[in-house]
This record gives C-alpha cells, structure tokens and sequence, in this order.
C-alpha cells in the first residue's frame, strides 16, 4: 500500500534490553529505557504509551495498553558494532559485516602526525575521554597554544575541540575535512566530530554548534532508492551528517532535541510527498554518555510532550516509525553506547493498530517498511512490517 509521506524518528540512545550478543560487547546487563524509569520511579510518557511502548517491555509508569493506537515491537542489530553510524545506515538497510576501527589507547603516531602536518600544528589529548572532562582539563592551555584537543571514546570517532574564541568555527570544520581524509582504510573511523566549546576556565561549555563528518555510506542504501525515484528526503538533526548528505534531498541542522521535534512537526505539516527522517541525538550525547540518570528521564518526559504537534500533524495518512538506534543506559557505570534491541512504534496506513510485530531480525525492517510504503524498488535485507501489520 503506497502512500505519500513517511517519517522515521530517531530517539537517539533509547534502548529496551540488551541483546544476546551484549556480552561480546561488555554490556551484558544494560536496558536504557527500562533502567532510567525503575530509577526515577516511573516516566510519565502518555504519547509514547498510547503508540504502545508499554507493550514492547515492562517500563515502570508506562502502562502496556490492551488496545494501543500503533503496533509495536522491537528490533535487533546485525552489524556489527553500535555506534550512531551503523544503527542509522542498518535502519536504511545497509548491514555492515565489519565494525570500524576504534582507539582505546589512541590515535597511532602514523595519524597525528599527518594530521599535525597537514594543520601546521601540534595536537593536545590523543586519548580516549569524555568530551565535558578532556575540555577541563586542556581547554586551559588549548586557549594558551591555539593546539587543538583531539580525543576519542568508545566509539569509532575522531574529535577535535577547539574554543570558538580561538578558531572560528569554519577552520574547526575545515580541519575536521582534513582529518576525514586522512582516516581512510584501516583507519576509516565511522565519523569526525568537531566539538566547539565557548567559556572561561572552569566554565567550559560545548555549544550546539557541532558537526560530524561520516564516511559516506558503504553501499546503497533506501535513501538512495528513494531520491533515485525522484521521493524526496527530508534530513533533521544530524542525519545529514551521518549520510555524509547521500540521498538526502533537504537537510537541516537543529540546536537541540526540542528543536528537532519542532522542525519535524513542521515538515510534517508543509511536506506533501516524501520521507522525513528526523534524530534527536540530546538523550545519548547530553545525558547517556554522562551518566545522568534523572536528566535522562526528564527528557524522555520533554521529548514525549513534543511529539503531540508532530502526531497531529501526521494524522492517519502518514507512515510514522519511532526506534532508535542503540543504547546507552546512564544506570550502569559504563558511559558508552550500549548494545540493545531498539523499540519499534508504528502508526499510519497499512498498520493495524495494536498490532504485535514482534521481534524483527534487523534494523533493516524500518527501511524495507518505508521502500514499501514510498513505492521505491528495494531489494535489500529486511522484511516490510505492512506484510504482518496491514
């Protein structure tokens, strides 16, 4: 059943249960969503309740409806890895067999040093850190220098953190372009982030205007069926970014997550043919890699408040898909991504509303299920969701 519109949203880090693989990853345990509502003593979530959220598994103030608006279930990762990249490219059916390259002791010499030559200057860092704490500690002699901080995390990411005071914010993402083209083959990492920060010593504050450089996807993916098609794709938040603007018709960067959901609802309300695919990236970069656990909560709370104008403004003729892309549960004491079954919500048409879709073997589904319902050709992994929904 083809329709005009769809919109894929992305809550960022909002996983529900870790895998069966989580052990390979060291996050046996971990359950984002789940964990942050039995810490808080319930999330208040009444949207994302009516969709069927309480269904998918047991999340505390949350009730499992007998007769929730959308169907609902979960999906399960098949790359390898659980960075932001690889959940969003498997989303758009690209499974990657590999994981990329991670630096838990750092960059090789091989790579800072180019990257100093190409630059004229040396780096501060070169270590793996939390973004917030590696600005304390260096922000101080990185304004002396005018050397850039360079770190990296769990994560397959190349970061540079400059003060906007002491480079613009055009040279930042000049040299984080630099740095993309350096990190090829081996050291291909999943994406360049630049991490401006304004502020005094002891007052450092990042600001919102990162950006983040990705390889370009590794093969085709439903974003590229589509715009091929002449479908139109509608970019939001950092999934421009993560696509390195491949099959992306319109992109537009937000400043925050409510930003983001705002933007969507107008899309949703001005686009009349295409996909809109939105991320809200605040839940996993603000509050999971930082451990807070009640700031997590709230802004599931802020987020589920700002879905009503975008859920208005679908209405019945529009595919909507809420997931996520990994986890990053701030109950445990790790503060890396987490390796986690996403949730799945769907409403629209070809969706019978409560509607168990269970557990799906990929990320993939959601793509497949958008092709489908865009009438774009695809023959890519993954099983449409209108087959066990209509």
């Amino acid at each position: 059943m083809a329709v005009r519109r769809a919109v894929v949203l992305v809550l960022d880090s909002a996983g529900v249960g870790e895998l069966p693989d989580a052990a390979r990853y060291r996050d046996e345990g971990s359950s984002t969503v789940p964990h942050v509502a039995a810490a808080v003593a319930g999330l208040r979530l009444p949207n994302l309740e009516a969709l069927g959220l309480g269904r998918i598994v047991p999340i505390a103030g949350v009730t499992p409806l007998p007769h929730p608006e959308g169907a609902f279930g979960r999906m399960t990762e098949q790359s390898a890895g659980k960075d932001s990249t690889t959940g969003h490219w498997e989303l758009m059916g690209l499974i990657l067999p590999r994981p990329f390259p991670t630096y838990p002791h750092g960059f090789p010499p091989e790579i800072i040093r180019a990257f100093e030559q190409a630059i004229g200057r040396p780096v501060l860092g070169n270590r793996p850190a939390s973004g917030t704490v590696i600005i304390d500690e260096l922000g101080e002699e990185h304004r002396r220098t005018g050397y850039p901080i360079v770190y990296t995390s769990a994560d397959s990411v190349f970061q540079i953190a400059a003060h906007e005071d002491v480079l613009p914010v055009h040279q930042l993402y000049e040299w984080c372009q630099t740095a993309r083209r350096l990190l090829v083959g081996e050291h291909a990492v999943s994406r360049v982030i630049a991490r401006p920060f304004v502020g005094q010593p002891g007052a450092f504050q990042r600001t919102d205007r990162r950006r983040d450089f990705s390889l370009e996807p590794l093969g085709r993916t439903v974003l590229d069926a589509l715009t091929e098609r002449g479908i139109p794709v509608y970019a939001i938040g950092k999934i421009g970014d993560l696509f390195a603007e491949r099959g992306i018709t319109e992109s537009v960067h937000t400043h925050n997550d409510l930003d983001g959901l705002a933007r969507t609802a107008e899309a949703a309300r001005r686009v009349d043919r295409g996909l809109i695919f939105t991320n809200v990236v605040d839940l996993d970069t603000v509050y999971g890699h930082r451990n807070d656990v009640e700031g997590y909560a709230r802004q599931l709370e802020r987020i589920d408040a700002a879905l009503g104008p975008i859920l208005d403004a679908v209405g019945d003729e529009t595919l909507l898909i809420i997931t996520a892309d990994h986890g990053n549960d701030p109950t445990t004491p790790s503060t890396d991504h987490s390796r986690e079954y996403v949730p799945l919500l769907v409403h629209g048409p070809g969706i019978r509303r409560g509607t168990d879709l269970g557990t799906r073997q990929t990320f993939a589904d959601a793509g497949v299920t958008v092709a489908a319902a865009l009438g774009a050709p695809w023959l890519g992994p993954g099983s449409s969701f209108l087959e066990d929904g209509a």
